[in-house]
């Protein structure tokens, strides 16, 4: 059992400092002891390295490239860019006829309210679009693949050619 050396864990520093592998098998299996670096290691040493680290999930696509960062990084690499420009074979928001190249990844939700960098939460916006969207209007992806556009109002912008998409296609 881990167990707090002031019997207390309030997010003082000294809260792991009893830490050692052998407290983590019951959390992680017998196999975590298995590793010969870890066996009776004491675990101490590295948590200044994760005093400010964070945990979090990548999703690798079939290539082993990351398509989905959650929360750790905030610029959108260009593989994740290529991701979403295939994906949804231009900009989203209903009639922007703007080059792909003057668009930009934006997250839906936005990163500010808590949304993640992945392919799933990405949106090809121009600069005049993604400042629409911060001031009320709002691009919606349905689960058909297809994207579609509010205004304020909430009233939905009809769809015109080429300006939603493609329907999402899945593997049989």
């Amino acid at each position: 059992m881990i167990e707090p050396v002031g019997g207390v864990v309030d997010g003082s520093s000294d809260a792991l400092d009893a830490l050692a592998a052998e407290d983590l098998a019951p959390l992680f299996g017998p196999a975590l002891l298995e590793r010969p670096r870890l066996r009776g290691a004491d675990l101490r040493r590295p948590r200044p390295l994760a005093c400010d680290g964070a945990v979090t999930r990548i999703v690798l696509g079939p290539d082993g490239t990351p398509l989905d960062h959650g929360r750790t990084h905030r610029l959108v690499p260009a593989h994740l860019r290529r991701a979403v420009e295939v994906r949804d074979q231009g900009r989203v928001f209903t009639g922007c006829q703007a080059p792909t190249a003057w668009c930009d990844v934006h997250r839906v939700p936005a990163w500010i309210d808590g949304g993640d960098t992945s392919l799933a939460n990405s949106a090809l916006l121009c600069e005049r679009h993604r400042t629409e969207v911060h001031h009320g209007f709002r691009v919606e992806r349905r689960p058909d693949g297809r994207w579609h556009t509010w205004r304020p109002d909430g009233t939905r912008i009809p769809t015109g050619p080429g300006s939603t998409g493609p329907p999402l296609t899945t593997a049989a």
